[in-house]
């Protein structure tokens, strides 16, 4: 019999087209022998069609799993993870608590440190209360000033003087309230793909090249002049370390299903840095996750499978959690 998979996709956030991107990726990698696909569209005004996924776990007949493929705020931060909690519905990618910390990039350094993971030195704003001289006191320039809550570099500034330091800390305050400034690293881009729940594994990494001054989303999505290097061009030990790295920040921000954690390689010291990680990682045809899953030995068609079956066997888990204190009497 087959599955019936719910791809969600679209989004009210700034990454709704990449999400339809994706989600196209991803269903066309579907077998249909397999898989029986109902879309479920969020348009950017947040209407559901053709059907909104009820939080009654008795009013979702006919899914039997859902996909999520929505990147960003209101996809990627734990809400919608929080909406298919209460439907009880199994759903591939991280939970509420992953995907919340790991959308609030201040949540995620926090907890990296608190485990001795390295992140470049940064500091927290609130939109409209920055004081650009404590900034400029605390870290040195070129700085990165980045909406700390959103995806796909959206918002992002790379700011080189005090004079600059103004509009980009407005420019990324419309798309977040709560802002990261991060001390910039001089070197290379990294990415890493993880697989998994209690066990995680990670892939082959890659390198990207960006064709400007950083991986921006006109960089990712228009113009499409970046390059990656897969396998990335690093020694048998840079590469087990990235990939104990990405390994260890998915088990730190307790993430399930996939990932994909990024990098920053100081060319100083030769230092690896970790970046960011996103749980609903970009799966558009230049996406680099499946990529990395691929030169590691999982196609694209295969990679899907093996992320509805984390879904459905997290999901079996779960069920055997009591939720009341007279439950099984």
């Amino acid at each position: 019999m087959k599955l019936r998979v719910a791809v969600l996709y679209g989004g009210r956030s700034g990454e709704h087209e990449i999400s339809l991107r994706s989600a196209e990726s991803v269903i066309a990698a579907m077998d249909p022998s397999k898989y029986e696909v109902e879309r479920i569209l969020i348009t950017q005004e947040g209407r559901w069609e053709p059907r909104a996924i009820s939080p009654d776990p008795c009013a979702n007949h006919g899914i039997d799993v859902v996909f999520p493929v929505l990147h960003g705020t209101f996809g990627e931060d734990g809400t919608v993870q929080g909406l298919l909690e209460l439907a009880n519905l199994p759903y591939v990618g991280a939970g509420v608590l992953a995907s919340s910390v790991s959308m609030d990039k201040e949540i995620m350094k926090r907890l990296c440190i608190e485990r001795g993971l390295p992140v470049a030195d940064f500091m927290t704003v609130y939109r409209g209360q920055a004081n650009l001289d404590d900034i400029c006191a605390r870290l040195p320039f070129p700085m990165f000033v980045k909406p700390a809550n959103l995806g796909s570099s959206v918002g992002i500034s790379k700011v080189k003087s005090r004079e600059e330091l103004g509009a980009a800390l407005a420019f990324a305050g419309r798309y977040d309230r709560k802002v990261i400034v991060e001390r910039g690293i001089a070197g290379r881009e990294f990415e890493c793909s993880v697989l998994g729940n209690h066990d995680p594994q990670a892939a082959i990494p890659c390198e990207v090249l960006p064709s400007r001054e950083f991986y921006d989303y006109e960089d990712k999505y228009v113009l499409g002049t970046s390059k990656t290097v897969l396998p990335a061009d690093l020694s048998v030990e840079q590469t087990s370390e990235i990939q104990r790295l990405a390994v260890a920040c998915y088990k730190t921000v307790e993430c399930a299903g996939m990932a994909r954690v990024d990098f920053l390689l100081e060319t100083a010291t030769g230092k690896f840095f970790i970046n960011e990680i996103n749980t609903i990682p970009g799966f558009t045809s230049i996406s680099m996750y499946p990529k990395m899953w691929e030169v590691a030995g999982l196609p694209y068609a295969k990679l899907i499978d093996r992320l509805i079956e984390l879904a459905l066997e997290r999901h079996q888990e779960r069920q055997g959690t009591a939720y009341r204190k007279d439950a099984g009497r």
